[in-house]
């Protein structure tokens, strides 16, 4: 009968910016385990090949939406947890074939500068020297020389906007199943890890347009060729201020020359084009973005408030772009209807639900967490729609003032699908202008934009890297820097 190996799966996901004043607490992480773990992901069914083929345990799994960093002492507990939960599985299960560790990456935490590496370097004491590890990242996380070397299959997105999420971690758990029932189980994988000096923001390495739309096509063109298992770019993660935070290629595979050739080509290959990445969409000043829109005829017509999005680490109750559309006469005259997404403010939330639907209120909205751009924005007006339960947001109340409609939150959540509007009473496709606080838009919102400007807003994720005080990255750095001299892109391997 053939052998059905033990693998456990664990890990902690956050994206978090070090450049927002706020913090990510333990208590805004969603803990998962065992089924409810499995729910997240079509591909772990109880009958799917993926666990029949596998005896699987689900053990410990934060998950926040991205955010600030994350305080020392929570980290300790949730790290305690998750070892604790591993020295269990193994005490009362038994020893381990397998581990698949999935996280995003680009986790920060106050005081340590590689929270990932050093988790899984502690989980790899425990489950010893053979049992082999498979990680599955964000391609704007972050691979330390500490992460690679430990783990043994790594992988991560090749679409940007994440289309692709839910295929990245099927792909990461796929691998370490087939290895571990493979013919060559017990030979070593050979990963070659090469670090490249650049640094973008994800909204200029979008796949949806060049260079990273051909760079990334190479990505599955190199998985293919013999001797090779997997191939990955990681852009790293440009908010945050760390040794570890820069590009990296990473590709593992059996056949060492196969291997180094392969990561060598796609380092290349990026380095080539380091000067040619541009903003996913025409940018200006959030002014520059809204008189334009304005004066456009195309309907609907979005703007990005890219500096303050919640889905990149931005506090989200930023409020500058906010109050420029509250004294913009022809957003206040209503002669242009605009739908703004969206303010958390639990006080503002409670002032409305207070008031009920149709029931007139002055605010005072955001601005308690990130209050470092623009003081908290006064709103008069009337209170439209009162909805509850939504997962992330808690409860959200729109507020119309003039023509302009602001969706508030009890809770911070991005706003990526058009049912997050329809569930606010709000037709999105008839809005003249809708901003939203994201970087490039996702798949639903692009296909509904008319037309498209990303706004260089000032928060916690700023897109001009110039006007943050990085000062621990290695130095020198595209695009913080004019390299001149072509760097050791050679495969290191591990």
């Amino acid at each position: 009968m053939l052998h059905r190996p033990r693998i456990i799966s664990l890990g902690m996901s956050l994206e978090a910016s070090v450049y927002s004043p706020a913090v990510t607490r333990i208590d805004q992480f969603e803990r998962t385990e065992g089924e409810s773990y499995f729910a997240y992901y079509p591909f772990f069914g109880a009958d799917s090949p993926l666990r029949t083929r596998a005896d699987w345990t689900a053990l410990v799994h934060y998950r926040s939406i991205p955010g600030g960093p994350v305080p020392a002492d929570d980290y300790r507990t949730m790290t305690e947890t998750l070892l604790a939960a591993v020295k269990n599985s193994l005490r009362n299960e038994g020893p381990v074939d397998g581990v698949l560790y999935d996280i995003h990456g680009a986790m920060s935490v106050i005081g340590t500068d590689d929270p990932e590496g050093e988790l899984i370097a502690r989980i790899r004491q425990l489950v010893g020297p053979d049992a082999l590890i498979s990680a599955s990242m964000d391609l704007h996380g972050n691979v330390s020389h500490q992460l690679a070397s430990t783990v043994n299959l790594i992988t991560c997105h090749r679409l940007a906007p994440h289309e692709d999420a839910l295929d990245t971690v099927e792909r990461a758990a796929t691998n370490l199943v087939d290895r571990l029932l493979g013919p060559r189980r017990s030979d070593p994988v050979i990963t070659a890890w090469i670090p490249v000096p650049i640094l973008l923001p994800g909204e200029k390495t979008s796949t949806r347009v060049e260079p990273a739309k051909s760079l990334y096509a190479l990505v599955g063109q190199v998985e293919n060729r013999p001797g090779v298992l997997d191939a990955g770019i990681w852009t790293g993660y440009a908010w945050a201020d760390e040794p570890r935070n820069h590009a990296v290629v990473v590709v593992t595979g059996d056949d060492r020359e196969a291997v180094a050739e392969s990561a060598e080509l796609l380092a290349s290959s990026f380095w080539r084009v380091r000067n040619d990445f541009t903003f996913v969409a025409p940018t200006g000043t959030f002014d520059d973005c809204l008189n334009a829109a304005i004066h456009s005829s195309a309907r609907p017509f979005f703007i990005s408030d890219s500096g303050d999005n919640p889905t990149a680490g931005g506090a989200g109750d930023v409020t500058g772009t906010l109050r420029d559309l509250l004294r913009n006469p022809e957003v206040s005259e209503a002669s242009v209807e605009v739908v703004y997404a969206s303010i958390p403010d639990h006080a503002a939330v409670d002032a409305c639900i207070a008031a009920g639907v149709g029931g007139p209120v002055t605010l005072s909205v955001g601005a308690i967490v990130d209050d470092t751009v623009a003081p908290a924005a006064k709103i008069t007006g009337t209170v439209e729609h009162i909805v509850h339960g939504d997962p992330a947001a808690d409860t959200e109340v729109v507020v119309r003032s003039g023509g302009l409609r602001v969706i508030l939150t009890r809770r911070r959540k991005p706003y990526h699908l058009e049912s997050d509007f329809t569930r606010n009473g709000i037709d999105a496709r008839t809005a003249d202008i809708v901003v939203v606080k994201i970087g490039y838009l996702e798949p639903e919102l692009f296909d509904m934009a008319a037309d498209w400007l990303m706004a260089l807003t000032p928060g916690g994720v700023d897109q001009d890297l110039s006007r943050l005080a990085h000062n621990r990255i290695i130095r020198p750095l595209v695009p913080f820097d004019e390299v001149t001299t072509i760097p050791d892109l050679s495969a290191r391997i591990l």
